[in-house]
Parts: structure tokens; C-alpha cells; sequence
């Protein structure tokens, strides 16, 4: 018994993939600052963030190489892979999707879902990769919460659900647990009879790519930040 309660850390490889200046490396940046990798904000306008190491990148202000970072949990590691988000680098990208457990999509929520997002959606279902949204730049002027879950609902899956929490820790989608169940029959039937939903049949959810969680913020306000952390290691699961 005793050899079995050391648990096992969890290692999960999980990429950031993004529409280029959806402000994926100052991202990266506010989720290594919060798992306590790095002490000093980077960013990216005062070209000294973490991810950026090249030369090249440091002046034009993009990311070309995929590099990586990790964040580390009492029960999960989790490896950043972070890759480009200009067209012009995709070949680099899609060798980068085939070793991902996980990935993020990062949308600007001042733009919306644009067509180089849905590019990635594409290529995140042909290589069947398990998905965490989130959408970036809400404390933009104009932004809209409930319309941009809309439009992420109509043009990437109906079973993006949204994950975000009030101040008081209860979910902002009043309907949460039933837009979840509804994602997979027998998760319905359990909820429409006992109430509740396990965790694990989340996290199962989640790496059948039956649900995708949406969370919402700023990264670099920091804001909605932990919520994500939380869920990357509360909510993945060790693959096969």
C-alpha cells in the first residue's frame, strides 16, 4: 500500500498554438510566472520574454522557433511547446503537433475566431490532440464574453464549454454541469440520475475530445491565468 500513495507525477507535453499577436508568448510568460518558473514578467514590446531567445525573434517581435518551458505541479509536469504562429512556419508547426498530449488555442478576444484559427482547429482534430481554449485580451474595450462563446460554439464545436469562475468560485455559465453531460451520453445519464459529475469523466471528456474547455482573461493582467493552470493539472490525463 504504501509503495502505491507516492503517486506518480503526471508528465504532459502540451502545446500554445495561436493566430500570430494573440499574444501567445506573454501567455506562456503569465502561466511559467504563476507556476513560479520565472520571478520577472517578460514582454515580448520589451523583447526580453522568457521564450524568445533568438536574435531574430527579439527584433521583429515573433515567435519562430518552437521551444519549450515547464510548468511544474505537486502531481503534474507540464512541458510548454511553444510554437509559431505565422503561416510562414507551419511545416515547423505541424512536426511540433505530432508529439503533443495537449494543446492550447489561444484566441484574441479582440478579433475573434479568425480564419487562421479555424486553420488550427483543422489540424488539432487531424492529429486528434485533446484542446484547452483560451481567449486572450478581454480587458480590451469592446470585448464581449457571451458573443465570442457563441461564435467559438458555431465555428469551432458546439462542446467548447465555458470553464470561467465568478469571484465567489461558482461558474459563470449557469448551465455548466448540463453543458458539460451533454457532451457524452453515458456522463448524461449518471448526471440526470445522481446530480453530479465525476472529475475523471471530465478529464476523459477532455482527452476523447468530446469537450473542450473555454477559459477567458488577460494574460498580461494576469487575469484568468490560474484558472487555466488549475485545469491543465487537474484536467489532463497521463496518455495511454
Amino acid at each position: 500500500m504504501g509503495e502505491q500513495s507516492e503517486k506518480i507525477k503526471k508528465n504532459i507535453c502540451m502545446g500554445l498554438l495561436a493566430h500570430v499577436d494573440a499574444g501567445k508568448t506573454t501567455l506562456s510568460e503569465a502561466l511559467l510566472y504563476l507556476s513560479g518558473k520565472i520571478r520577472k514578467l517578460g514582454r515580448v514590446d520589451h523583447k526580453d520574454a522568457y521564450l524568445d531567445t533568438s536574435p531574430l525573434e527579439r527584433e521583429r517581435g515573433i515567435t519562430i522557433f518552437s521551444k519549450q518551458a515547464v510548468l511544474e505541479f505537486p502531481e503534474t509536469r507540464v512541458t510548454i511547446l511553444d510554437t509559431p504562429g505565422h503561416v510562414d512556419f507551419s511545416a515547423e508547426m505541424e512536426r511540433t503537433l505530432q508529439v503533443l498530449d495537449y494543446a492550447v488555442l489561444l484566441i484574441n478576444g479582440a478579433d475573434g475566431v479568425q480564419g487562421h484559427t479555424r486553420t488550427l482547429w483543422r489540424l488539432l482534430a487531424r492529429y486528434d490532440i485533446p484542446t484547452f481554449i483560451f481567449v486572450n485580451k478581454m480587458d480590451q474595450l469592446g470585448t464581449d464574453h457571451e458573443k465570442l462563446l457563441d461564435q467559438i460554439k458555431d465555428t469551432l464545436s458546439s462542446a467548447c464549454v465555458d470553464f470561467s469562475k465568478n469571484e465567489d468560485g461558482t461558474y459563470r455559465d449557469m448551465d455548466f454541469y448540463e453543458n458539460v453531460a451533454v457532451c457524452n451520453e453515458k456522463v448524461l445519464e449518471a448526471y440526470l440520475e445522481g446530480g453530479s459529475i465525476e472529475e475523471e469523466s471530465v478529464r476523459e471528456m477532455i482527452q476523447k475530445r468530446e469537450l473542450f474547455p473555454c477559459f477567458f482573461g488577460s494574460a498580461l493582467k494576469m487575469e484568468g491565468i490560474e484558472e487555466l493552470l488549475f485545469a491543465l493539472s487537474e484536467y489532463t490525463k497521463m496518455p495511454e
